[in-house]
């Protein structure tokens, strides 16, 4: 929508300061699956409006990004299984130093530069941690947002915590991302499911259905790596961790019990509701008793005699068979 206003000659801004407006997150892990999958849906069908004429450069970029977000999830996979094959082939194929026919006196030497992979390392951080840091240092610069959010140390705290916990998560989001990518390309449809937006607690027998195709994968994943080389292992061991602890991990991060008791990763909002969102709050539990009211009115209706007896006296009275005239919209419904 916004690369179309731009092709028709409209501005198009995004403003993430303007209050007002609200929407939650869902619960858990489950249900960001579900709505991950109907986003990843609808990036990928982008690719059909890259090519458009008359789009600016930079919505193409912006189509791009969303793409390419969801794209990396099975490129990252790859990526793993090709560290393996790598590390068996430097384990059994010896390295052939004289490749080329006929003799040679200088050997060919394999390639290996630890500098750049080093460098490709911290570059690869910096841009995971880099948006976390600058969010950190400017929550703190803000006194109302820093207080509203348990203070300095509680804030570095959950800043730690989720960095944790997202660093875990992350393989497990990978394998689903992969699949639904997958099963996106094979022609299959993500529909559109409800997403809730309340309780985040999980059904055991639910969760393990679910995640232990990712559990069983890294359990597999991590044994393989070992048999291998425990230096693969070790390097591998965040990912194969995330996967192996999918089930606890879904069930744990549906439940924000402990970390609300603690005041941690809580947002200024929680300690003081806006005033839009406190009316919400008010007007959806006035909607709900009137509609518990309205539902037991039937069964207060049999229960009172007196109010019954009113109720058949203001009925109309029962129609004469063959003498009344036929009542065509009852009679068709």
């Amino acid at each position: 929508e916004a690369a179309l206003l731009r092709r028709a000659g409209w501005a198009v801004h995004m403003v993430p300061a303007l209050a007002g407006s609200y929407e939650e997150c869902p619960p858990n892990l489950t249900d960001l699956a579900v709505r991950d999958r109907r986003w990843c849906q609808g990036n990928l069908q982008h690719i059909a409006i890259l090519p458009a004429r008359g789009l600016h450069w930079i919505s193409r970029l912006h189509l791009l990004t969303g793409i390419a977000s969801y794209l990396t999830a099975p490129l990252w996979l790859l990526f793993l299984f090709a560290s393996i094959l790598i590390t068996l082939q430097a384990r059994f194929v010896l390295p052939d130093y004289f490749p080329n026919v006929g003799k040679s006196l200088f050997p060919v030497w394999p390639v290996i530069d630890p500098v750049r992979a080093m460098w490709m390392f911290v570059g690869t951080m910096g841009l995971l941690l880099t948006p976390k840091l600058l969010g950190f240092l400017a929550a703190l610069a803000h006194g109302a947002e820093r207080r509203g959010c348990g203070g300095g140390l509680r804030l570095l705290a959950g800043l730690l915590l989720e960095t944790l916990i997202s660093g875990m998560l992350a393989p497990v989001v990978m394998l689903t991302q992969s699949a639904a990518v997958v099963a996106i390309f094979a022609g299959r449809d993500s529909g559109w499911k409800p997403q809730r937006r309340d309780d985040g607690a999980l059904v055991l027998g639910e969760t393990v259905r679910r995640y232990r195709g990712h559990t069983i994968m890294g359990v597999a994943m991590g044994f393989a790596a070992w048999l291998v080389s425990p230096s693969l292992a070790l390097w591998m061991s965040p990912v194969v961790l995330g996967l192996a602890l999918a089930i606890p991990l879904a069930l744990g991060t549906g439940r924000r019990g402990a970390l609300v008791r603690l005041g941690l990763l809580r947002i200024p909002e929680e300690l003081q509701p806006p005033a839009v969102l406190v009316r919400a709050i008010s007007l959806a539990r006035e909607f709900a008793g009137a509609e518990q009211a309205a539902l037991a009115l039937p069964d207060r209706l049999l229960r009172d005699p007196g109010l019954l007896s009113a109720h058949r006296d203001m009925l109309p009275p029962a129609r004469r068979r063959w003498i009344d005239p036929v009542e065509i919209p009852l009679l068709t419904g």
